[in-house]
């Protein structure tokens, strides 16, 4: 469903989005406001849904930066706006209720490979190319790359990264930690399907949770994500869901979860 720069379907509760920007898949701002608006759809067609994966369309990338014409436009006061606007998408994007795998083929650049940092997980085909080139253009990633790469990749390679604005490929990405799986070319999407399928079997309660508490706790001091991990803990066991599960485990079969 959906039309435009982007469109989503649903099969077997895995929503898959597609970014569909030819030929480069570039996140200019209606691509950007096309992506907010899908996620905000699924958002409302939730207990329908329990995994999604964000990939490019096309043979070229997963996608490729922001449309550079757009920057010859830009004032501060009106380059300001644009940032904050994508922050807020990008965060509708993170903030999901369910897993959000990034399937990465081909270039995963800049604004690209801001947006697959949202992701809860990205795979990534063996030839895929990812980077940060915005110095080219001497500016710096702006869509919260240099924050969320620092949950995956240690200070000084970020800043190696960002400084020449050198493209890394998937094997030296899944190395320093910026992606979870390389797979052979061709394959990225059974590889995130598979994945999503084993998520969707599990209770879907405690997966919103784990997600929730991973990303609210990540910049918080130890303390204080204790107890959040404990409140969203402690809350499941007010849940059938949760006592289908103990009940399945001991009597030896499949759980049936309703989300309740």
């Amino acid at each position: 469903m959906g039309q435009g720069l982007a469109s989503y379907e649903i099969t077997g509760r895995v929503a898959i989005v597609t970014i569909d920007h030819p030929p480069m898949n570039a996140l200019d701002v209606a691509t950007k406001e096309n992506i907010a608006e899908i996620f905000q759809e699924l958002d409302n067609r939730r207990g329908e849904v329990r995994a999604v994966i964000l990939r490019g369309a096309g043979e070229k990338g997963f996608a490729a930066g922001a449309d550079i014409k757009t920057f010859l436009e830009l004032r501060p006061d009106t380059a300001k706006r644009r940032l904050m606007r994508s922050h807020q998408i990008y965060g509708i994007v993170e903030g999901f209720e369910w897993p959000v795998i990034a399937a990465i083929h081909g270039f995963c650049l800049g604004g690209g490979l801001e947006l697959a940092l949202c992701c809860d997980i990205r795979y990534a085909e063996e030839t895929a190319k990812l980077g940060f080139p915005e110095v080219k253009l001497s500016i710096f990633p702006g869509n919260g790359g240099t924050r969320r790469a620092l949950y995956h990749v240690p200070l000084g390679k970020v800043k190696e990264l960002v400084y020449s604005g050198d493209m890394i490929d998937a094997s030296e990405a899944f190395r320093l930690g910026l992606v979870e799986k390389v797979t052979p070319d061709g394959r990225v999407m059974d590889a995130a399907m598979e994945l999503a399928a084993k998520i969707i079997k599990r209770g879907p309660l405690g997966v919103a949770a784990a997600k929730k508490v991973l990303n609210r706790t990540r910049d918080m001091a130890l303390q204080p994500g204790l107890d959040l991990e404990s409140d969203f803990w402690a809350n499941l066991t007010s849940t059938k869901d949760m006592k289908e599960g103990a009940t399945a485990f001991i009597e030896k079969r499949k759980p049936e979860y309703k989300g309740m």
